[in-house]
């Protein structure tokens, strides 16, 4: 079905963006139309300009939008909103003092969360997950990834993949939702090694998921105390052997070499990224993989964020995210994050933008998705204010409505 826009405040297009690879970008790669029109289908962008360049072809079809900005669609690539109960208390017990790391010493953390997700019945969990797509979806967000992860056990993790792809058939026409299998998030306690665990739980339940063509890419937990690069190799040979793609959880408490791994393993990204050395840096911007920030990590938890300005400057390929998840990042707007973190990050208006769209696009290996140029995928957000600069100003303030 075809539809068309006219009299839009700005389009975000990002054409400039697009032809730079989300790298390097300065303020006017966002290629802002003003007073701009679209043509677009379900499926693919047909034509954008200024209104006073609207095809006659299409005028009896277009539906005048003054006051709305039209960007591409919001994508929030990393979060684990498929969670049971809460760690409210943990969050009180660190503003008074107490670690992360001594929280998960005690039976606290990702293994709470374990146990909760575990006794929550998969109705409730369903409803839940619902319940917080339709919030973020709310925010504009269109594009979520979505990683399982807090069952643990072969059982609860099977079932939690078939959940994220039962939420993925539920809101096709709405959100576009990428399945990611996390299994090896943590190692429960009955488990003498990650080695051990890895081959008891993880392979053979990714080997037992990968016929049904569910998940779209494998995630591991690298780091000191959870899994080593022994077990990243094994996982993500098995992952290359079975055609899936691979994503880490890298450098986040201490430089482990994460960002190293997942060029060398040609991982889509990279994510958290505080503790990501110079060598890490060097090999991220000689790579295709992004680098995905969660700088609402970094502020819930009272750490230093990650080197935005470094891994910018030196070519990579920067994406931002939630990382929304019950106990290091309980924040569910991927927007109101990178705005608030902007300046302490140092980015300018484009990457900021770039960061959410068409970077977050890459970093689910969506290439044809994040800039409004024909051609590409029909995937927009659409907000109710002057312009993108109110927007991001507006700190926590939401500006989006639904398409017409």
């Amino acid at each position: 079905m075809l539809k068309a826009f006219t009299d839009l405040n700005e389009i975000v297009t990002m054409k400039s963006a697009h032809k730079k690879d989300g790298r390097n970008l300065l303020p006017e790669d966002l290629s802002i139309i003003q007073n701009a029109a679209i043509v677009f289908d379900e499926n693919k962008i047909l034509w954008v300009g200024e209104t006073s360049k609207f095809p006659a072809q299409y005028k009896n079809i277009a539906r005048s939008l003054p006051g709305h900005v039209l960007t591409p669609q919001i994508v929030d690539s990393h979060t684990h909103i498929v969670f049971g109960g809460d760690r409210a208390q943990e969050y009180a017990d660190r503003l008074n003092g107490t670690s992360y790391e001594e929280i998960a010493k005690r039976g606290g953390g990702i293994l709470y969360t374990m146990k909760m997700t575990n006794e929550a019945s998969l109705e409730d969990l369903f409803k839940t997950a619902c319940e917080r797509i339709e919030r973020l979806y709310s925010y504009g967000v269109g594009t979520i990834e979505i990683k399982s992860g807090y069952g643990l056990n072969f059982e609860r993790e099977y079932e939690v993949s078939l959940l994220i792809d039962k939420l993925k058939k539920k809101y096709n026409h709405q959100v576009r939702i990428f399945n990611t299998f996390l299994a090896a998030h943590d190692v429960p306690k009955d488990f003498p090694s990650s080695e051990k665990y890895l081959l008891e739980v993880v392979i053979p339940l990714l080997e037992k998921l990968a016929p049904l063509n569910i998940i779209n890419a494998v995630d591991i937990f690298h780091e000191k105390n959870y899994f080593n690069e022994k077990d990243v190799q094994l996982l993500f040979d098995k992952a290359a052997s079975l055609n899936i793609h691979c994503k880490i959880h890298a450098d986040e408490l201490n430089d482990n070499g994460g960002a190293e791994l997942a060029v060398k393993y040609k991982a889509l990204s990279a994510d958290h990224l505080l503790k990501v050395s110079e060598s890490g840096i060097k090999s991220l911007a000689q790579s295709k993989t992004v680098a995905t920030l969660l700088p609402g990590t970094a502020f819930f938890l009272g750490k230093p964020l990650a080197p935005a300005r470094a891994l910018l400057d030196g070519g990579a390929k920067v994406a931002i995210a939630s990382d929304y998840n019950p106990g290091s990042c309980h924040c569910d707007n991927v927007l109101m994050v990178a705005s608030i973190a902007a300046a302490q990050l140092k980015i300018n208006q484009a990457e900021l933008w770039a960061a959410i769209t068409i970077n977050a696009s890459a970093a689910l290996g969506y290439a044809t998705q994040g800039a409004i140029i024909p051609g590409m995928d029909s995937r927009f957000s659409l907000f109710k204010t002057e312009s993108l600069s109110h927007i991001t100003y507006n700190w926590g303030r939401n500006f989006a409505v639904n398409l017409p």
